[in-house]
């Protein structure tokens, strides 16, 4: 958990330096704060309204849309892990047993509107001085160009380097699934737990929901998938709940700490005054 709010708080950190210097230490309680707010909002949106809280007061709105590059970053992960976790259900594991027959028509239509959404979510992200270039011409965005003018500054290399950053976090995501998997008894190989959890990730990044009512979800879908690997439902169950407790609850109870403590700081310089 504390190695993946770190990679986290790095590429929060060479987000915000376009705008603003931000210390590994401010980037992380930044990150946890935008947790307490994602908890909360469907599909995580109130993350990057609460990242920028420790902003200075002219960059919290410039910054929603850095935190959001940042998210669109970890998407793109999200979506192509959960193609190829897809591709490999199709052909080694639900293919082999059957578990698709029936039905192949269906799955294979998913598969090919994840990849025309991933394909244009990468070239968006590849081309983000361009769109925003174009946003800019409209009316309404014009008026307000200043809160997303940085995104012109970013190069092609930084962007890599932050989709690094984002794929890393995800390489931690999977290793948690793997050891919890083992501490309760659920006998899968890494390679098949894996594809289960990109694909649930998949799922779950699709299918809107939010955070505080996401673990019922989140055990269904677990249910499902490592269903047609392993009988250990209880074993399965405790999983998913054990990583969404790390990786949910915990980051957003420290980051509401942290927000209050900013709350509490800034009302007492407030009467100083």
């Amino acid at each position: 958990m504390i190695l993946n709010w770190a990679i986290e708080a790095w590429k929060w950190q060479l987000l915000a330096r376009h705008i603003q210097p931000v210390s590994f230490g401010g980037a992380y309680r930044s990150v946890l704060a935008g947790q307490s707010l994602a908890f909360n909002t469907p599909n995580r949106m109130g993350e990057p309204v609460g990242r920028v809280a420790f902003l200075g007061e002219g960059n919290r709105l410039r910054g929603i849309a850095l935190a959001v590059t940042g998210n669109i970053s970890q998407l793109l992960v999200t979506f192509w892990g959960g193609l190829a976790g897809l591709l490999y259900l199709r052909w080694n594991i639900a293919g082999s047993a059957g578990q698709l027959r029936g039905m192949e028509w269906l799955y294979n239509g998913f598969v090919f509107v994840a990849t025309i959404a991933a394909g244009l979510l990468l070239l968006l992200y590849y081309r983000l001085s361009w769109v925003t270039q174009k946003l800019e011409r409209l009316k309404f965005i014009a008026k307000h160009r200043y809160l997303i003018a940085e995104l012109e500054n970013f190069h092609r290399s930084e962007l890599t380097r932050i989709l690094a950053l984002s794929a890393c976090r995800y390489v931690v995501f999977m290793v948690q699934y793997v050891l919890l998997l083992q501490v309760f008894e659920v006998r899968v190989s890494a390679a098949d737990t894996v594809c289960m959890v990109s694909v649930m990730f998949l799922v779950i990044t699709i299918i809107p929901s939010v955070s505080f009512a996401e673990l019922g979800f989140r055990g269904q879908i677990s249910l499902q998938l490592f269903g047609l690997l392993s009988a250990n439902s209880l074993g399965i169950i405790a999983t998913t709940a054990g990583i969404w407790v790390v990786n949910m609850v915990v980051p957003a109870v420290a980051g509401s700490l942290f927000l209050l403590g900013l709350r509490l700081f800034r009302t007492k310089k407030e009467d100083n005054k």
